[in-house]
């Protein structure tokens, strides 16, 4: 399984990435060294969409704090960037792919990140990936 993130990102064409104390959905929790992690920089934190593509050198999922009967899986990873991408993708390119059920790649995307628009970790399917792939 391939994965996405959609975080703030300082510095777009760093050689590396740290995300600290990530949010995770659609299986996100699972990511482990060695995943393959399309980035996306966060509209939300002014950013531009999908930025590198990587390889994950570390992941450690975050305790759950005591007391808190609701709480989203969150893990901090670091990412070894391969790749920058070459033409954008974001909020405004995925916003007409709405038919939640029609099976692309594209709407699965603006689904995972921008229905609920907060930052997050998420697993993506094979067909996802490789949409993503010729992005670079």
């Amino acid at each position: 399984m391939a994965f996405a993130i959609k975080a703030e990102v300082r510095d777009l064409r760093a050689r590396t990435f740290v995300f600290a104390a990530q949010k995770t959905m659609y299986g996100g929790k699972h990511i482990a060294k060695g995943d393959t992690v399309f980035v996306f920089a966060s509209e939300n934190e002014g950013g531009q969409g999908l930025i590198a593509l990587g390889v994950v050198t570390s992941a450690e999922a975050i305790a759950k704090k005591r007391g808190v009967a609701r709480q989203t899986p969150r893990v901090s990873i670091a990412v070894k960037r391969t790749a920058l991408a070459k033409r954008p993708l974001g909020r405004s390119e995925l916003k007409q792919f709405t038919d939640w059920n029609d099976g692309q790649p594209e709407t699965e995307l603006n689904f995972k990140f921008y229905r609920q628009a907060t930052n997050k970790i998420v697993g993506i399917s094979s067909e996802a990936a490789i949409f993503l792939d010729g992005c670079f």
